[in-house]
């Protein structure tokens, strides 16, 4: 069983994934290493036992299960850095980086383990991420192994490689998408008379019940809508004088200009 895990690069993202590996409870953190170039700002991981260093090469050699959580601009000196380290029957390797492909990272390690794409989010650190994976030729059980990983942090689904573009602003740039509606209807309570922590409270709770609906019941936000939009009542009001002022819209073409930028 390979449990012994390294973060490369552990950054806001990689930070959110071990936070979201230590709420399982079968998870030993003893088990787990992070490297960082300003370490001192992960001093504060050693007090749960995990293993906090600098040395890159050590953290692949004393572990199986290997996360590349760095920039772009990083990753080929990295790769480059402890593919020596990498043993075929022995690693599995997982990049969170955004835009480097499958072959890319193949290329550069020079040995066959098994790689695979991860497009998580920062949600992980609760629990609460959607992690988007990709693989080459995986075998069966290592795919399920990475899948079990990433589902202690949320839910887990497999995707073609040539979404995983699409999955970074869907999944991961998304959650600061809701984070700036959220703040807008907190806002928009505070000017209807609420304080703001009551406002946030308030839309906090009434944001999850929606997408706990949505997700339990498997049916189109539409349909839901239409439950609470009665005749010339209030709701259809203020979701008709949101749609004169572009709010899809508005959304959607945010969506494309960052698929766009990330494309270039």
């Amino acid at each position: 069983m390979k449990n012994r895990i390294a973060i490369i690069g552990c950054g806001n993202i990689g930070v959110s994934l071990l936070h979201g590996l230590m709420q399982d409870t079968q998870t030993d953190a003893s088990k787990i290493t992070v490297t960082r170039r300003n370490i001192e700002e992960l001093d504060y991981l050693k007090e749960y036992g995990v293993n906090v260093i600098t040395d890159n090469k050590k953290a692949v050699n004393d572990s199986d299960f290997v996360i590349i959580a760095v920039k772009p601009y990083n990753i080929v000196g990295i790769l480059e850095e402890i593919r020596e380290m990498l043993n075929p029957g022995k690693h599995i390797l997982v990049s969170v980086t955004a835009g480097v492909s499958l072959k890319d990272i193949q290329d550069q390690i020079k040995v066959k383990i098994p790689v695979f794409r991860a497009m998580p989010n920062i949600s992980a650190s609760v629990g609460k991420s959607v992690s988007c994976l990709s693989h080459g030729e995986a075998a069966k059980d290592d795919i399920e192994y990475v899948k079990n990983i990433f589902n202690t942090m949320g839910t887990t689904m497999i995707i073609d490689e040539e979404l995983m573009q699409s999955a970074t602003i869907l999944g991961a740039c998304g959650v600061a998408y809701v984070l700036r509606f959220i703040r807008a209807m907190i806002q928009g309570g505070i000017q209807i008379g609420f304080d703001a922590k009551t406002a946030s409270e308030i839309v906090n709770q009434t944001v999850k019940g929606a997408a706990e609906l949505l997700i339990q019941r498997q049916v189109h936000p539409e349909s839901e809508i239409d439950k609470v939009t009665t005749p010339k009542g209030c709701t259809i009001v203020g979701l008709n004088e949101m749609e004169h002022n572009g709010f899809s819209s508005s959304l959607i073409k945010g969506i494309v200009a960052s698929y766009e930028k990330i494309e270039k």
